[in-house]
């Protein structure tokens, strides 16, 4: 790993990206520090069982500064789900822009930015409204305040799609994923400082370090997990019926991969919207109603905690069956004359890859449910807050970015490498 990363500081076109990548960052963050108007200097502690902690932790923790970056790029990704799946032939117009190749994906991608921030507008006047009968965060709570707040709120989400663009272009790639995973890294520090508090301060003696080591060998341990979830595959041998040799040793033999966990971070995200949405509306119609809701819903309780992973598993399954269609997959192998071996093509096929998907993807959903309830459930048993506790969403993020950010850069060398071989 250490001479990759010297390979990546040598190449000088990559020194470049990752310098330009750190400078974005910074502003990133410098803006992430900027508190919107008309806001006053309240600290707000989000609740492990609320909505906004979920777009707090995608806006890098934002939203408790009342940031002008509060929202993040949440209002993009949401957009983005909610238009991949009106595009599964749900409206035939999106369905047909898909498959356009370069120029559909790019009306895509604009129609997904016009719903972004139409969803920011609407995202960012709830909060603010929310937030300032809760915390009194406004100066003064007002219709017109709240929707001037929740505008610059809108601004600073496109500025950063903005400033993702550019590390996609001139940078290390993946953008947006980029921009949320630098804004759950710089809480890190702040984590393992209240867990240090809570373990060793607040305990006497060796009780206390003992306890602090035990979490940070946990914390080492819940970040291999996730790697190996996401790195993990089955791989179906496949073979060519056109004359073309292949030779039948492990390393030679073509595969296709399919992911355990191919629906990534998204089913825990889709499970707090569904847990939530509820409270949102109730929030605005019933002030009884939500209190009840949120009473009801309150991830301290066990069987909250069981919903909640019954619902990510489910999800698992349906956002997997969604991204990856059996069906196309074997219209495609079909199209490059390649079949699996001991399978004939066509219905079998489906058939086939539709029972190995399934099979993966109960791994995938259990580890997924495991580590998302994990930190709930650490909360409960020491008493650290949901953000610090062990596993979560934002470990998910991380290290899937990292993985991803790294297979990019080694691609980008290897490119580089075999142009100046090419050039000699």
């Amino acid at each position: 790993m250490v001479s990759i990363f010297a390979d990546f500081i040598k190449n000088r076109d990559i020194r470049k990206r990752i310098l330009f990548t750190l400078l974005m960052m910074f502003i990133f963050r410098l803006g992430a520090a900027i508190p919107a108007p008309g806001i006053n200097d309240t600290v707000i502690k989000l609740g492990a069982n609320s909505l906004i902690y979920m777009m707090n932790l995608l806006g890098g923790g934002a939203i408790e500064q009342m940031s002008i970056f509060s929202l993040g790029v949440g209002p993009y990704i949401n957009a983005s789900i909610i238009i991949q799946l009106l595009s599964m032939d749900i409206i035939p117009p999106l369905a047909e822009m898909t498959k356009n190749g370069k120029k559909g994906r790019e009306q895509i991608d604009r129609i997904t930015r016009y719903l972004a921030v139409v969803m920011a507008l609407v995202q960012g006047y709830f909060i603010v409204q929310l937030l300032s009968n809760q915390y009194g965060v406004v100066d003064n709570p007002s219709p017109i305040n709240y929707l001037y707040i929740s505008v610059i709120f809108t601004a600073g989400t496109m500025f950063l799609l903005w400033i993702g663009d550019q590390i996609t272009s001139k940078g290390v790639g993946n953008g947006v994923s980029m921009i949320i995973f630098a804004g759950i890294v710089a809480n890190i520090p702040r984590n393992f400082r209240v867990v240090y508090q809570t373990l060793i301060t607040d305990a006497a003696g060796a009780k206390g370090w003992a306890s602090f080591i035990a979490y940070l060998i946990m914390y080492i341990a819940i970040i291999v997990l996730v790697i190996v979830m996401d790195t993990s595959e089955r791989r179906i041998p496949i073979q060519y019926s056109t004359g073309k040799t292949i030779n039948r040793t492990k390393g030679d033999l073509n595969h296709l991969p399919l992911k355990i966990n191919s629906a990534s971070v998204l089913p825990v995200i889709f499970t707090g919207a569904l847990i939530q949405g509820p409270q949102i509306i109730a929030s605005w119609v019933n002030q009884s109603a939500y209190a009840w809701l949120s009473d009801f819903f309150d991830f301290s309780k066990p069987y909250v905690l069981v919903i909640y992973a019954v619902l990510v598993i489910l999800f698992t399954f349906f956002y997997t069956n969604v991204t990856v269609d059996p069906e196309k997959i074997a219209e495609n192998l079909g199209k490059d004359n390649t079949y699996i071996p001991g399978v004939r093509p066509g219905k079998e096929t489906v058939e086939y890859i539709s029972k190995v998907l399934n099979r993966i993807t109960v791994l995938g959903a259990l580890l997924l449910a495991f580590i998302a309830v994990l930190p709930y459930i650490v909360s409960m048993a020491t008493g650290l807050p949901v953000s610090a506790a062990l596993g979560g969403t934002g470990i998910i993020i991380v290290v899937g970015v990292a993985l991803e950010t790294i297979k990019t850069l080694k691609g980008q060398l290897t490119t580089k490498q075999y142009h100046s071989f090419v050039g000699r």
